[in-house]
């Protein structure tokens, strides 16, 4: 889901120069491990019912009546379920206190009920059924379901035409018919049957398998879904529509149909927009994998809310713009396919859907300017206030859960960042292993099972990133500075973070270094502040660019170049002593005179692999070390000056 008045002005930002032109007119992992626990009662209490938990839903067959003039439902549900627990004698729904539940039939039976607090509808089963048994029982309600969330069940008009429709992410399903409000248990297959006076349709998820005529101008439309579903996408959209449909045609010649339902007024406006789903569609597929639904149907239903929602197989629509089209596309490989296994974790569907949207820029787009300007103006709008994090930790708070900056766009720069550490192949590669796991395709995920597939496919360990990126706060900032040498350049880069509940983002960072009509893309593997980097060069540089793609989330950076006094830096090196050397247990960084002393900033003693066995800026005129307990061999001891560094090695025996 999207809210689009946001969406829209980001929509407008990055395509400035077009309508100019068109119109002319603490950081860690054991303080995530301390946050988790802190609010895992509270997240349990907004992920599922405790009492829902004990039996696993197979299908429903959903059978409404509904009048889009009169804001009222009624209905029959049945559900096939089997108990996962043994001693299962009683059965719970969620539903709304105020709807009216008129009869319970088991077994062609009538059975007892309670309508409970915390919106509990509590059944009393006759018998026991044991454990692993398909049952089934059928709830025939009805009532005029309150408004809630982002709006849940809606009544309203258009161009003075009745219209209805749903949408329950997150909290809104129960309000308006009994179900499994949760995020633990997918739903195998529905069969949808809605009867409404004839001169309206109605959209709703997979196949329209039957429309039939009955008594007093009625029809009743049938629509049947084959995959699994959880309660909140499964959706109503009524009103006078009118239908036309496209198709994305397939290299196997099989097509996938693009079936949209739109007002009679919005009919060509919709009808030319439309056609940019075909080559998202055709573009997500090649990206990550078929489309998850593509033996039913893709298709839109415009309804009353401004923006949009991703409504299984049938994304309901405010209006039609191409990014628009592209969010709600997307989500359904991340989001509807792999649904987030909880609230806290809501990027998995956001954070996708907003990434896949702007990769439509880069890949589709005529412009490529206008794939630039979405990274500027995500950058900047992410990094406009100096914390938060995208990680939900209060999941009783809908306005948290989407939250535009930490969700949508922090999400969807997470996943540029790691596009850029992994590379494009492995980074679609890990997309597609994560949405065709067994355990995870067409079933639920966290962002542990995501990042498993990343260190899987890229081998390499990803805690400390989403440590820092994911459940930590706000960005760093870099200073860095370079000095030129002949085929040679030394650059020293420090960082900051604008919240302290990060103290160092570890990233490879990108730099372009240019020099006599040539030019380089530096990778360097920042793991502190002060690092010092020298890299020698095919040719005589004079310049350099910090993340010239933007790919790393940052603000406020400075590049100075400085000018190496030579002179100076070999006094002081030559200055400075090491001993002894080689060395077993005790070796001294000795300071000759004050002047070599006052001009060092840090000194990092480095493996020949780069590791940092320890690292000090508190600069005394004698520093010593304790090195018996250090493997044999040789070692570098770095020494940051002002104006540049130097190395002396050492010897271990």
């Amino acid at each position: 889901m999207i809210k689009c008045c946001l969406l829209f002005l980001m929509w407008l930002a990055t395509h400035t120069v077009l309508l100019s032109q068109s119109l002319a007119v603490c950081k860690g992992v054991d303080r995530v491990s301390e946050i988790e626990q802190l609010y895992q009662s509270r997240h349990l209490a907004f992920s599922a019912s405790l009492f829902t938990q004990d039996y696993d839903l197979k299908y429903h067959r959903l059978e409404w009546e509904v009048d889009p003039a009169i804001h009222h439902i009624s209905g029959k549900i049945t559900s096939y379920f089997e108990p996962i627990q043994e001693n299962f004698k009683q059965i719970n729904f969620d539903l709304a206190k105020n709807m009216t539940v008129n009869a319970i039939i088991f077994h062609d039976t009538l059975v007892s009920f309670v309508q409970a607090d915390e919106d509990r509808l509590q059944i009393d089963l006759p018998r026991v059924i044991d454990q692993g048994v398909l049952d089934s029982i059928s709830v025939e309600y009805e009532g005029s379901p309150m408004t809630s969330d982002f709006g849940s069940f809606v009544t309203s008009t258009h161009n003075d035409v009745p219209v209805l429709w749903t949408l329950s992410e997150p909290y809104g399903a129960k309000s308006w018919w009994p179900c499994k409000q949760d995020l633990t248990d997918k739903i195998d297959s529905v069969d949808i049957k809605v009867t409404t006076p004839r001169q309206y349709r109605v959209g709703s998820n997979g196949l329209l398998v039957d429309e039939i005529e009955i008594a007093n101008g009625k029809t009743t439309y049938h629509w049947r879904h084959r995959y699994p579903i959880p309660a909140y996408l499964i959706s109503l959209a009524v009103t006078n529509y009118v239908e036309f449909s496209d198709y994305v045609y397939l290299e196997n010649g099989d097509s996938i149909l693009i079936l949209n339902y739109v007002y009679p007024e919005s009919f060509e406006v919709a009808q030319s927009l439309l056609k940019s789903t075909i080559v998202q569609m055709e573009l997500f597929c090649e990206l990550v994998g078929m489309y998850p639904f593509a033996r039913e149907k893709y298709g839109h239903a415009q309804f009353g809310f401004f923006g949009g929602m991703e409504h299984q197989t049938m994304s309901s629509m405010g209006f039609f713009f191409p990014q628009l089209q592209a969010h709600e596309l997307a989500h359904q490989w991340f989001g509807d396919k792999v649904t987030c296994a909880s609230w806290q974790d809501i990027w998995l569907n956001e954070g996708f859907a907003t990434y896949l949207e702007a990769l439509t820029l880069e890949f589709l787009s005529a412009n490529p300017e206008e794939w630039i300007n979405w990274k500027d103006f995500t950058m900047q709008l992410v990094t406009n206030e100096p914390g938060g994090s995208t990680w939900v930790d209060d999941t009783t708070d809908v306005a948290r859960i989407f939250n535009y900056r930490l969700t949508y766009q922090k999400g969807a720069v997470i996943l540029h960042m790691l596009r850029w550490i992994l590379g494009d192949d492995q980074f679609f590669q890990a997309l597609r292993n994560y949405l065709e796991d067994p355990h995870l395709a067409y079933g639920y995920a966290t962002t542990t099972d995501l990042q498993q597939h990343f260190e899987t496919v890229g081998g390499i360990d990803l805690k400390e990133f989403f440590a820092d990126w994911y459940y930590g706060q706000g960005y760093p900032s870099y200073t860095i500075r370079f000095s030129t040498h002949t085929n040679a350049i030394t650059i020293s880069i420090e960082q900051v973070t604008s919240h302290n509940n990060v103290d160092f983002f570890e990233m490879p960072l990108p730099i372009r270094v240019m020099g006599q009509m040539q030019d380089t893309l530096l990778r360097l593997d920042h793991t502190f502040s002060g690092q010092t980097f020298e890299i020698d060069l095919d040719f005589t540089p004079s310049s350099i660019e910090f993340d010239p793609q933007r790919w790393i989330l940052s603000r406020s950076n400075s590049v100075e170049q400085i000018v190496t006094h030579t002179q100076d830096l070999s006094k002081v090196e030559s200055a400075v002593k090491v001993v002894p050397n080689p060395a077993k247990d005790i070796i001294q960084i000795l300071f000759e005179n004050a002047e070599s002393f006052k001009a060092i900033r840090s000194i990092a003693i480095m493996d020949l692999n780069g590791k940092v066995i320890d690292r000090t800026e508190d600069i005394h005129r004698k520093v010593s070390y304790d090195v018996s307990s250090w493997p044999s061999g040789e070692y570098l001891i770095a020494f940051q000056y002002e104006y540049g560094h130097f190395t002396k090695p050492i010897i271990i025996q």
